[in-house]
């Protein structure tokens, strides 16, 4: 039986998610916790094996990508007892629609309420959900997409997702206060 605890971030790329996940991963070994994190490379896996990404996602990429991360997450928890989850179930949800909505084309009301459904079960099993504020000073690294208008339409999605659904979620910018508070919300998730 799977009892590891899951923390979860989620937000659109360059937002400090991974970075975060590894000062998080540090302090929780500090105390002696048993933590892994997973990969939030499920989507270059996707386009790996031809599914479309970025402004040409599809609902089979997004499905597959958020299935991949749930095997992820429970393969990770099989062998620690908090699992931080780099790229959290919202993450590829958001990126189809934001494709959808660059692209002017309106999701299949079915097809996105399954979406939608597998996604709010996923996240039903974090303890914690991190939702990262896109921060547009904050510079991009050189192997990152730097089309902007994508950015801030995941970002968007995310939050709007998050709010509609009354998903419970931290909210967290860029400031190191914000990350220090919430470093100390998961030790006392913990505690």
């Amino acid at each position: 039986m799977v009892n590891a605890i899951r923390i979860a971030v989620t937000g659109t790329h360059s937002t400090g998610k991974t970075t975060l996940l590894q000062r998080m991963e540090m302090e929780l070994r500090a105390h002696g916790v048993n933590v892994a994190r997973t990969g939030g490379n499920m989507a270059t896996k996707a386009a790996a094996l031809g599914f479309p990404k970025l402004h040409h996602q599809t609902a089979d990429t997004t499905t597959w990508i958020n299935s991949a991360g749930v095997c992820s997450e429970l393969e990770t928890a099989l062998t620690a007892d908090v699992v931080l989850v780099d790229r959290a179930a919202l993450d590829p949800f958001a990126y189809w629609l934001a494709a959808g909505e660059l692209r002017g084309h309106t999701p299949d009301p079915a097809e996105a309420a399954r979406l939608r459904d597998l996604v709010a079960l996923h996240c039903d099993a974090y303890a914690l959900l991190i939702a990262t504020v896109l921060d547009e000073t904050v510079p991009l690294g050189d192997h990152r997409d730097r089309d902007l208008l994508l950015r801030r339409t995941v970002n968007a999605a995310i939050h709007r997702e998050l709010t509609e659904r009354r998903t419970p979620h931290y909210r967290l910018g860029s400031s190191p206060d914000e990350q220090n508070a919430v470093i100390k919300t998961v030790l006392s998730t913990l505690s």
